[in-house]
């Protein structure tokens, strides 16, 4: 296969192509089912586009491997599950500090991951750019959305999936989404050799500054060492992403008496529960987030201010909810309708995962709401 322009894919194989199409050139990752088909794929691929793929032996050696590799001007990309994505935080706090554009995938078992994803798992004010698609094809523009955002704001970005996105064929048209392409900044930070230049040092233990801490010049060509200027940099750059990269799908919001809202491929069957709701004369609407971060607290914000109840299907102990609930400051009600759905093996492919199953859970708030 040499870049296609359309196929049958599995939503891992989607992904992974997309992300050769936009030019990632190193992957690495240890095989652990969901993310094992990303792996998979990438061997086969990476040769053929002159890229290098490195199946590593435990994920601390390759978020390490992604760093140095993205350090020096290449695009990059890493996949794991769950338990490797544990193990990668320390790194990942650093390199959002450090600002290495890197593209971290993970292929969660259920939802049980958000509060990972998207609180920082590791150490220091930190948070990743958070993408979840829903589906194959979303999937593919998230690829190539991703490595164009994390070389915008040089700042590493995450892919939110689950197993069911990653074992779910559909057929894929590949091509970089609109938002998706444009000039980028150029890569004057790369570790390229230090050729005819000083050398370059990608860290996140401090920055050289030319101010004294009251905020007055040092004199010429003297500097000193601020530790916590690159951690207020990253909490600046949190709050420029979060000002323009939100994105937020949301459907029957006018005249809604109720709201459901859920991420990933779940949202699925929660919009589709929505649309069965309508038709028993249930005036439900839906709202689904793409950013998981930045979050859009905006348009939760515009439900709330109706006074309009939200419901949240996650397959998790309930984890979103909690950043519904910030977003809307106790001026309507929210209520958890999802809950850990796994199959026997531990994957995410339960029996709540189910629009019906939906359908009940939000027919009991709506009752609720009418009798309140």
């Amino acid at each position: 296969m040499t870049n296609p322009t359309r196929a049958f894919l599995e939503g891992g194989h989607a992904l992974a192509e997309a992300a050769i199409q936009a030019g990632c050139r190193f992957y690495c990752g240890y095989p652990m089912t969901p993310s094992t088909e990303v792996l998979e794929y990438m061997a086969r691929r990476m040769p053929e586009v002159g890229g290098v793929c490195v199946n590593v032996e435990a994920e601390l050696e390759g978020i390490n491997m992604v760093w140095g590799a993205t350090g020096a001007g290449v695009r990059s990309m890493i996949a794991s599950t769950t338990n490797g994505m544990a193990l990668m935080q320390e790194s990942l706090s650093e390199m959002v500090v450090g600002r290495i554009p890197a593209v971290i995938v993970n292929m969660g078992r259920g939802q049980g991951d958000y509060f990972m994803c998207t609180r920082g798992g590791g150490h220091g004010s930190n948070r990743c750019i958070v993408l979840a698609p829903w589906t194959a094809q979303e999937a593919v523009g998230t690829a190539y959305r991703a490595f164009y955002l994390a070389e915008k704001w040089r700042h590493p970005v995450m892919i939110f999936g689950d197993f069911i996105l990653s074992h779910t064929s559909e057929t894929v048209t590949f091509g970089a989404p609109a938002d998706a392409t444009g000039p980028l900044p150029e890569k004057d930070w790369a570790t390229d050799g230090a050729r005819g230049r000083a050398p370059r040092l990608l860290t996140s233990l401090g920055m050289k500054i030319p101010e004294a801490p009251d905020g007055t010049p040092l004199p010429d060509g003297q500097t000193r060492t601020d530790v916590t200027a690159p951690m207020r940099m990253a909490v600046r750059r949190h709050e420029a992403i979060a000002a323009e990269e939100v994105r937020v799908e949301s459907e029957g919001l006018d005249d809604a008496e109720l709201v459901v809202t859920a991420f990933g491929v779940p949202a699925r069957f929660a919009r589709y529960a929505a649309k069965l709701a309508r038709e028993d004369g249930m005036k439900i609407g839906f709202v689904r987030p793409y950013t998981l971060v930045p979050f859009p607290e905006g348009r939760f914000r515009e439900v709330a201010a109706r006074g309009v109840p939200i419901a949240v299907f996650e397959n998790n102990a309930g984890q979103m909810v909690q950043d519904v609930r910030l977003a809307v400051e106790g001026r309507t009600p929210v209520h958890f309708i999802g809950g850990i759905s796994m199959d026997s093996s531990g994957f995410g492919v339960g029996p709540e995962i189910d629009a019906l199953h939906i359908l009940q859970r939000l027919r009991e708030v709506y009752a609720a709401r009418s009798a309140a």
